[in-house]
């Protein structure tokens, strides 16, 4: 979830979004890093959107807080469109992160999942922006993937985690490492429809507000 801000005197279009990290594995630097992945990761691709029949380069602004005296009431009663509040742990059930639907701005984290530069983080922030994972997972001949295909896409060999394994088998599906952000991505968020106040701001995602307790 966040807040778009239109800035029609300098042509951009910024998502502000500021995303609370809690749990027995979150710290501060980690918080930090994960941050400038989700930013790295969604401003790479130097994305543009049409508002009004105006050009506007896409901007995320993205930042990460550690905050271990986050309470359930401080998530329930939050009414800040820029916050998003994920806890980070070692275990998670299924071994996947996950957030709370399509457009959340809640969700939780597993710690493998997020070392290493990994776009798991980016993926999830996609999610809490209201994009769900692409309906064709066989994208072999394609090129590289995009930032919303999920673990198990069949891709080109370069794409796999061992290039040398046949498609589908263990090793032969795509490495969330080389998915990447692209335009396509930009233009699925929509931002064109989105019903920005007179002072230029709109909201985008909803208000999941579900706080975790760490999975067992």
């Amino acid at each position: 979830m966040g807040e778009v801000e239109l800035k029609s005197d300098s042509s951009l279009l910024v998502i502000h979004a500021t995303i609370f990290f809690y749990g027995n594995a979150a710290n501060e630097n980690l918080s930090v890093q994960i941050a400038k992945d989700i930013e790295d990761h969604w401003n790479e691709p130097r994305g543009t959107a049409i508002i009004k029949k105006q050009l506007y380069r896409v901007v995320f602004d993205i930042g990460g807080i550690y905050d271990s005296a986050l309470t359930p009431q401080m998530v329930f009663e939050n009414s800040n469109p820029r916050n998003n509040y994920f806890r980070i742990e070692e275990y998670a059930h299924g071994n996947i992160s996950f957030v709370d639907g399509l457009g959340s701005n809640t969700g939780y984290f597993k710690l493998e999942n997020l070392l290493n530069n990994s776009s798991t983080a980016a993926h999830e922030f996609g999610h809490t922006l209201g994009l769900d994972h692409p309906f064709n997972l066989d994208i072999r001949g394609l090129g590289r993937p995009g930032i919303m295909y999920p673990r198990g896409t069949l891709v080109d060999p370069q794409f796999q985690y061992d290039p040398s394994k046949p498609a589908g088998v263990p090793g032969g599906t795509m490495n969330p490492f080389t998915r990447k952000v692209s335009q396509k991505d930009i233009d699925d968020l929509k931002l064109n429809k989105l019903s920005f106040s007179k002072r230029g701001f709109a909201v985008l995602g909803e208000f999941s507000s579900v706080w975790h307790d760490a999975q067992v």
